[in-house]
């Protein structure tokens, strides 16, 4: 499985190892764990940053640890993204990454201190900020499902989607 969009075949193959794991066969638990890798790290990277190794790694131990609680296998990949999605918002607060840099602040354009890519601008905005960016603008999540899997009202989510949208706007263009 790529790094991309997941394939139906790529989903198919997810769902039946996930079904073989749970049935007891730790060859397919350690097949299924190695297919979610990239999925996520997809997902952690983009919201951990530079700490996105240490949360996909956290992620996969969730997953691990949790496969048992997976109810219906075709619910995988909802699962484990919500399980990602709470791992690297955790591991990037816990890196102390959680205060945004103030955008005031940021070198100018031309400044050769100003890395103009998309890590750099997505280091500008919190772990919350990130996560509601990365679910509807990677993941294709709309307001509503982002708020649930984050557990913040749907509003709040709107709020900071917008705000992300706005800060990333104004950090890419200066």
């Amino acid at each position: 499985m790529s790094g991309g969009p997941l394939t139906p075949a790529a989903r198919d193959r997810g769902v039946a190892l996930a079904r073989a794991a749970l049935g007891g066969n730790t060859l397919a638990l350690h097949d299924l764990l190695d297919h979610l890798t990239p999925y996520i790290a997809r997902i952690c990277t983009p919201i951990a940053l530079a700490d996105g190794p240490d949360a996909t790694q956290e992620a996969l131990l969730a997953v691990f640890r949790s496969l048992r609680s997976l109810r219906d296998p075709q619910t995988l990949y909802g699962w484990v993204r919500t399980i990602a999605v709470h791992e690297a918002v955790r591991t990037a607060r816990r890196a102390g990454r959680d205060r945004p840099a103030e955008l005031a602040d940021v070198p100018g354009r031309g400044d050769p201190q100003l890395a103009t890519d998309i890590g750099d601008v997505l280091a500008r905005l919190s772990p919350a900020h990130r996560a509601v960016l990365v679910l509807r603008d990677v993941e294709g999540l709309d307001e509503e499902s982002a708020a649930a899997l984050l557990g913040v009202p749907p509003g709040t989510a709107k709020s900071r989607l917008h705000r992300a949208r706005s800060s990333y706007r104004k950090a890419w263009t200066s």
